[in-house]
């Protein structure tokens, strides 16, 4: 009998960690006017002309130096400030060079003209120059405690941006460690880093911990909280919180993508395809990876084939979708399993060629061997055994069949 051959059925699988969409690394804190004027007047303070700023970070066991500046270097200081406020960026740099160079500069004069060098040279785009600067803030170590664990938190930030996770993750370790902050915003940094080095054991408590203890917490946050969860295979607390992200912003779009990434993590596949029906109800489904994460959820559903049918032609249609290996070989499996022969016919004929192997092209043998179309199963069978398959018997039946 014809159905001692039967076609292979191969699920399109899920791939949750394309799927999710997490925030961008949050920014480096660029000084503000404000923090520019305080600065000043710190000072300002450091001569007995004013009050001294509040600290910070009142735990610190950094013993905070005598924040002065030298007689002869007060006017360059002035100077470096007063161009940088009138946007001259590339005269104040080279101030800032200037005093950093000057062998009779002391370690506060160094220290804050490396800030403001660094500072410059982040507003310019240049994060490496930045990462020079803020190393010698650490290394002159002229600072008080504010501006100097500022620059520390400067520094990791600007190397989470530039991917390098190990040197912002032990930047960060020294900051806590010397800071004693335990602010939400300082462990956020840390968790971020640990999660991009893939250690989200440690990366989730970290985060979880920053998180607790924010009254409100970011979305970003929680975000990159729940991939650690997805990557640590624990989908329940995965789900829990993005259902959590999901109902604090109904209209991020991104959240709802997050939202049915859990369910089909957690192999809830009629709420993920509630989720995504909802965003393609609204015309936003708006890329491949979109309608990919769809149709995936629908053939990964009992009986759900003729709507992943609709969802894969529509974007085939739109141009959404791409005509490519995949996507024709999720259609083909969707007519056959259907019982639509002839479209799972065009549909093999256009994925088998696209194929890394022969696998595609012995399943349309089968196919039209299926449908008595011996001559048109043993080219298709040939074509298999070009490409290479796993279990060449069944091609050497195929072949061996009669010709009519």
């Amino acid at each position: 009998m014809k159905s001692s051959v039967s076609l292979n059925r191969s699920l399109v699988a899920i791939a949750m960690g394309a799927v999710l969409a997490l925030g961008a690394v949050s920014q480096a804190s660029a000084q503000s006017a404000a923090e520019r004027r305080a600065q000043r007047d710190a000072e300002r303070a450091s001569k007995g002309g004013q009050k001294k700023a509040e600290p910070t970070y009142p735990q610190a066991t950094r013993q905070e130096p005598e924040a002065k500046a030298s007689a002869k270097a007060s006017g360059k200081l002035q100077k470096l400030l007063k161009l940088y406020e009138d946007d001259k960026g590339a005269e104040a740099r080279a101030i800032a060079d200037e005093l950093i160079a000057d062998e009779k500069s002391n370690a506060y004069d160094k220290s804050f003209a490396a800030q403001m060098g660094a500072q410059i040279a982040y507003e310019a785009d240049d994060n490496a120059a930045a990462l020079a600067y803020l190393k010698q803030v650490q290394a002159f170590n002229g600072l008080d405690n504010n501006a100097h664990f500022g620059a520390m938190l400067m520094q990791a930030q600007l190397l989470l941006q530039d991917e390098k996770y190990a040197e912002s993750l032990a930047v960060m370790d020294r900051f806590l460690a010397e800071s004693k902050s335990q602010k939400p915003e300082h462990l956020v940094i840390k968790g971020n880093a640990l999660y991009r080095m893939e250690r989200y054991p440690e990366a989730a408590t970290v985060l979880k911990q920053a998180i607790d203890a924010s009254p409100e917490p970011k979305n970003d946050w929680l975000q990159v909280l729940m991939a650690t969860y997805f990557e640590s295979e624990r989908y329940a607390e995965a789900t829990a919180l993005a259902e959590k992200i999901a109902a604090k912003s109904p209209n991020d779009k991104r959240a709802q993508l997050n939202l049915a990434a859990a369910y089909q993590n957690a192999d809830q596949m009629e709420k993920a395809i509630g989720v995504l029906e909802k965003l393609r109800a609204a015309g936003q489904l708006s890329d491949e990876r979109e309608y990919r994460q769809l149709y995936a959820a629908y053939l990964n559903t009992d009986g759900k084939e003729k709507q992943a049918i609709a969802v894969i032609n529509e974007g085939l249609q739109k141009g959404v979708l791409k005509g490519d290996f995949q996507t024709y070989l999720a259609l083909a499996q969707s007519y056959y399993f259907t019982d639509q022969p002839g479209p799972a016919i065009d549909a093999y004929r256009k994925a088998a060629p696209l194929a890394p192997n022969g696998e595609a092209y012995l399943n349309l043998a089968r196919l039209l061997w299926q449908e008595d179309r011996v001559p048109e199963a043993k080219e298709a069978a040939r074509q298999a055994q070009a490409k290479g398959v796993k279990n060449p018997a069944d091609i050497k039946k195929i072949l061996a069949l009669p010709s009519k």
